[in-house]
């Protein structure tokens, strides 16, 4: 037997498992990476977040990105190109962090690369082609599981999509095994680019388990930040803050099928970035907005959204708890605006779950990638292709 698929089932099999999670997301701030250590699987998963630390990105890095991100038209030698240069740039991430931690690498027994997305393409951004939905993450596995020493899973959202998937929300799996409770109705709300939500049912009835996005998280925002005020992200909402929202480009941001479409959807920045904007400022006749108004604006644009889907799921008169997670619960505008119309429902973050909110992405990775080798036994969701019971991750050896 090849040794490596030898060390593999060793892995599988051992009474615990040391996995590093990483995360990078459609913000492009920088490579999250969560060390944990698993014993079990499926609903007996145990998880312990050791460590967890974001790595910033240079000026360098975010350039490079941009360069293809969500582009229908690229340069396909950068495409080429970047995807090992990707992975070689995380890989040294990775060993950096293991080394201020004190871990060496040999002692860690996987990677799960969640890998860079660059374009998201759910059939709803082109219905009138033959082809079916796709994504495509770069940051190749093989050059980090070489050049790390570690074996790694990546591409994991490939086998959602084989199986009938949209290749993401993936978060309903982790989720699922890691914070369903008996007798309270939980929604994992997740703000990160995107808006995510995953409802778990007291009742731990695996059949009514789903996750969807609900449209814009940050990636608006943060978009007409950086174009308007050469700033990554709007900090505490200083300039949303300091505008007004203005009803009718909110009413027109809101016009699109995206919305009215039944659960779950994906979506990503290929439809909500600042084309759309423009569209919807010319649609409502608006000429002259300031910036400042135009944030407040984005801002209960994606409040809005996110609440208007939440609210599908949330029947009258049953209690729910909403844990959130993700850069968006860390601006105070975004996170009042859906708390007063969410009045009635309490909301904490999964710090209460034992589990930092900012490393929540990156930890789920690490979770399927336990899934792989150590479970693949629990089935969840309907049976339909929505929540598809597959094992997920490309597996890459060191040599």
């Amino acid at each position: 037997m090849n040794p490596f698929l030898q060390r593999l089932c060793g892995i599988g099999s051992k009474e615990s498992r040391l996995i590093i999670g990483l995360m990078s997301g459609t913000s492009m701030d920088g490579l999250d990476i969560a060390l944990c250590r698993f014993t079990g699987s499926g609903h007996h998963t145990r998880i312990e977040l050791l460590q967890f630390t974001t790595v910033d990105f240079d000026d360098s890095f975010k350039e490079a990105i941009r360069s293809v991100f969500s582009k229908k038209t690229v340069d396909l030698e950068r495409v080429c190109v970047l995807n090992g240069w990707v992975a070689q740039q995380h890989a040294a991430m990775i060993l950096d962090s293991l080394k201020k931690w004190g871990v060496d690498p040999s002692e860690v027994d996987l990677i799960a690369s969640h890998g860079q997305t660059i374009y998201h393409a759910p059939k709803l951004l082109h219905p009138g082609d033959p082809y079916g939905n796709a994504t495509l993450q770069i940051g190749d596995g093989d050059h980090l599981a070489v050049a790390t020493g570690i074996i790694t899973l990546s591409d994991f959202r490939q086998k959602h999509i084989a199986a009938g998937g949209e290749g993401a929300p993936l978060a309903v799996y982790g989720d699922y095994f890691i914070f369903s409770k008996k007798g309270e109705n939980r929604i994992m709300l997740n703000i990160g680019g995107i808006a995510n939500f995953t409802f778990l049912p007291g009742d731990l009835d695996a059949t009514r388990i789903f996750s969807t996005d609900t449209g814009p998280g940050n990636t608006l925002m943060d978009a007409y930040m950086q174009k308007h005020f050469q700033m990554a992200y709007d900090k505490n909402a200083a300039k949303a803050g300091a505008g007004k929202y203005n009803p009718a480009l909110l009413e027109k941001l809101l016009q699109h099928d995206f919305f009215s479409s039944g659960f779950p959807k994906t979506t990503g920045p290929e439809l909500f970035n600042l084309d759309y904007l423009a569209k919807a400022k010319q649609a409502a006749d608006i000429n002259g907005i300031s910036h400042e108004d135009t944030m407040a604006t984005l801002n209960r644009f994606s409040a809005v959204t996110i609440t208007e889907a939440m609210k599908q799921t949330l029947s009258p008169g049953v209690s729910y708890t909403i844990y959130t997670s993700g850069g968006g619960m860390h601006n105070p505008l975004l996170m009042d605006t859906i708390r007063t119309m969410l009045p009635e429902y309490p909301f904490y973050t999964t710090d209460v779950l034992e589990i930092s909110p900012d490393a929540k992405e990156a930890v789920l990775f690490a979770i399927l990638a336990n899934e792989t080798v150590a479970g693949g036994q629990t089935v969840i969701g309907n049976g339909s292709t929505d929540i598809p019971s597959v094992s997920m991750g490309k597996i890459s050896f060191p040599g």
